[in-house]
């Protein structure tokens, strides 16, 4: 096989971990072929995100990887010399049950431990940041000062204008369609326009990993989950954080909003029961059942005019939580899948960490963060803030 078709990784998709990951291991010096089925970046999951980056989360893994992202994210433009839309907003989760306090309050110690920069503010407090809130019934929440947004295009574009910098071969159209296996590793790549030989391959096909896990001949536990979100005309700045209502109710089992900083409102639910399947067509249900929940918590809202509606795919795990690591059945194949809709916040700190894996320049923390999102791990308990 020509030299031309020889790279010393290959990663399949294009997307909020794939471009990333190419930025950084080429940026370590390794020659880098991405794979993307769709014609340009960012055109899979990642254009459907709605841009929320926070390590407000329940476990270790998660919340230093955030923490991570929000660094980077904090100085995009000092290091890429690109807008991205960052604003450090906040995060809040807000309390209307004894339900609700109980678990956010219990998360405080481990989210505290791992540094994350997190409180419970009582009632009259948290009107205090989020004055617009209904006060009626509202106990209290969590607020995250560090935890933000910014433009999930605009971040991946930049990831992959400096990737090709670095000299990424990027080949869009032109999805995988098997693999030349010997001796349990990946000896080659195939696509419709040939083959391509490789010392790693590495999956970061979001909702469709587990079809590129079956090329493999291995399962991967990945399914995708349709979510349905929409944004708002523009109006004046009035709110501050992102705003998570972690409440069950029929058609879902939480929903969140925020304002970004051109002044749009965007929201999204989490489905309950979940949404399976790859269907993106927007629904009928969607707009009145959010609508509802989201007027009941911030009455302000209710004259607000919507936009433009949309699904995307997030690609669930059992437990909520990604599978990051080296396959066992394939030794050169590494999993960077099942972020389960947050690849964009776990994106660019993620990217890093595979290349770390690559690189095999592991640190004493990466050990413990890859422990809790290995790909032999049982799979018990669940993500508690998803």
């Amino acid at each position: 096989m020509s030299t031309d078709n020889q790279y010393d990784a290959i990663i399949i998709g294009a997307g909020s971990l794939g471009t990333p990951t190419a930025y950084y291991l080429a940026k370590a010096g390794l020659k880098i072929l991405v794979l993307e089925s769709v014609a340009s970046v960012g055109q899979g999951s990642n254009k459907r995100a709605i841009g929320g980056i926070r390590a407000t989360h329940s476990d270790p893994a998660k919340i230093r990887l955030c923490l991570r992202s929000i660094e980077i994210f904090s100085h995009f433009h000092e290091e890429f010399g690109e807008d991205i839309e960052w604003d450090q907003c906040g995060y809040t989760f807000v309390a209307y049950s004894p339900r609700e306090e109980k678990i956010l309050k219990d998360l405080l110690s481990v989210q505290k431990s791992y540094g994350l920069v997190n409180d419970w503010y009582e009632h009259h407090d948290l009107l205090k940041i989020v004055p617009d809130l209904n006060p009626e019934g509202l106990i209290g929440g969590t607020f995250s000062p560090y935890d933000g947004s910014a433009s999930p295009l605009l971040a991946n574009h930049a990831y992959y204008s400096h990737a090709r910098d670095l000299g990424v071969d990027f080949h869009f159209s032109e999805p995988v369609t098997g693999f030349d296996i010997d001796h349990g590793r990946i000896k080659a790549v195939q696509t419709r326009n040939g083959k391509y030989s490789s010392y790693i391959v590495i999956n970061t096909a979001g909702p469709f990993a587990a079809d590129v896990g079956k090329m493999a001949g291995i399962d991967l536990p990945i399914r995708p989950d349709s979510h349905e979100a929409a944004i708002t005309e523009p109006v004046a700045r009035f709110l501050g954080p992102m705003v998570v209502d972690i409440r069950p109710a029929p058609g879902s089992s939480n929903y969140y909003f925020y304002q970004h900083i051109t002044g749009q409102i965007i929201f999204c639910i989490t489905p309950s029961p979940n949404a399976w399947g790859t269907d993106v067509n927007e629904t009928s249900v969607f707009l009145p059942m959010v609508s509802k929940r989201m007027i009941e918590i911030m009455p302000r809202l209710k004259n607000i005019r919507v936009r433009r509606t949309w699904r995307g795919l997030y690609p669930m795990t059992p437990d909520g939580f990604p599978i990051i690591g080296w396959s066992p059945e394939i030794s050169n194949f590494l999993l960077g899948i099942g972020l389960c809709g947050q690849g964009f916040m776990l994106g660019p700190s993620t990217g890093e960490l595979l290349t770390r894996l690559v690189t095999k320049t592991l640190t004493i923390e990466d050990n413990e963060t890859l422990s809790y999102l290995s790909p032999l791990r049982k799979f018990e308990g669940q993500e508690l803030l998803k």
